[in-house]
């Protein structure tokens, strides 16, 4: 299969090596682009996990402070309803004891006087 020509031609053989040759070429070349796409695509997803790295960071801060501040609002709560028991208890202490000495006051009061 292999044709040699004389005087400066080119043979079989070599148009066969040549082809081969180019192919391994563009292939190398077309491995060669996708290895550029493919690192290309890594640096993005790097970037992105990156910035979702720090928005994961940030929501962390933010739910500790969220957290923080929702135990201060419940110790605040505890305490106004604390107050406010008290405050009713008081008032309650206020009103029985006024309605007691209502009473001793009108059993007192002499049936004379009512009658003005």
């Amino acid at each position: 299969m292999a044709q040699v020509q004389n005087h400066g031609h080119t043979t079989t053989a070599e148009m066969v090596v040549d082809h081969q040759e180019e192919v391994l070429r563009r292939r190398n070349e077309e491995l060669e682009r996708e290895l550029k796409r493919s690192m290309e695509r890594e640096e993005k997803m790097k970037m992105e996990l990156q910035k979702i790295w720090e928005r994961l960071r940030v929501a962390e801060d933010a739910e500790e402070r969220l957290c923080s501040q929702l135990g201060e609002l419940e110790a605040e709560a505890m305490d106004q309803a604390r107050d406010y028991r008290e405050r009713i208890i008081t008032l309650m202490e206020q009103l029985s004891a006024a309605q007691k000495l209502i009473q001793s006051a009108s059993l007192h009061i002499p049936s004379s006087s009512m009658a003005l």
